[in-house]
């Protein structure tokens, strides 16, 4: 079992993106480990969890689980194919929690003349309450960088942000559209701006995605991402 040191040391051992995205937690307490191709990243705090963010060969990643994955609120994360079969390694029992999605894509992408960097985030957090409570990323948590937007009559109706970026992996959190400005194309826009920056600064952008939200997946596809399946396994009570 290899200790990989640094973000450069992760990306010469992975090339998922998922794991790349992970590996800016070196710098901020976190720890990597390579494991006959296998590679796993453990984030303190990344996205409000304490994840340790897995690839590669089941055998591998079963072994770098067995001697890193239990912790207090720890959530392992990988490919939810992946988990199944590592699950079965495992010589303990481990469990499915939630799965989700996860999007990327490289490459370029045009950037709509509509859309800008907020100077002021002064209304995301009402937008985002009424447009989406849930959200994961808000004005002034740690790792939200910036918000981008669209006004209509001097109000802002549509946001998105960049957040938890890597090195390498540009992220976008926090898509939100006022009720009453659906279906005109703005959450599309917005998107597109953002991604379009993030691929610009990073070359990969990436985002999660509730699996069950059919409209935001069929949206992010539409501007080019690759959708997965992805979940975290936590040790059977």
């Amino acid at each position: 079992m290899r200790r990989l040191r640094t973000p450069a040391d992760v990306q010469d051992a992975s090339a998922d993106p998922m794991v790349r995205w992970a590996a800016q937690a070196l710098s901020a307490g976190g720890a990597a480990w390579e494991h006959r191709g296998a590679v796993a990243v453990h984030a303190p705090y990344l996205t409000r969890r304490r994840r340790l963010v897995m690839s590669g060969p089941a055998e591998g990643v079963a072994s770098l689980l067995a001697a890193h994955g239990r912790g207090v609120e720890l959530r392992p994360l990988m490919e939810r194919p992946l988990a199944c079969e590592v699950a079965e390694l495992m010589p303990t029992p481990w469990v499915e929690d939630k799965p989700f999605g996860w999007m990327d894509r490289s490459g370029s992408l045009a950037l709509p003349a509509d859309v800008s960097w907020l100077s002021s985030v002064d209304e995301v957090p009402p937008l985002l309450r009424a447009a989406n409570p849930d959200s994961w990323a808000w004005p002034g948590e740690h790792g939200v960088r910036r918000w981008a937007g669209i006004r209509a009559d001097d109000t802002l109706v549509a946001t998105a942000a960049e957040a938890w970026s890597s090195a390498d992996v540009g992220f976008m959190m926090g898509v939100a559209v006022h009720p009453s400005h659906t279906g005109q194309g703005l959450g599309e826009r917005v998107c597109q701006f953002v991604t379009s920056s993030l691929l610009t600064l990073y070359g990969t952008c990436a985002l999660f995605v509730d699996n069950y939200n059919a409209p935001a997946i069929a949206l992010y596809r539409k501007l080019g991402f690759a959708y997965r399946d992805v979940t975290t396994l936590l040790p059977a009570v």
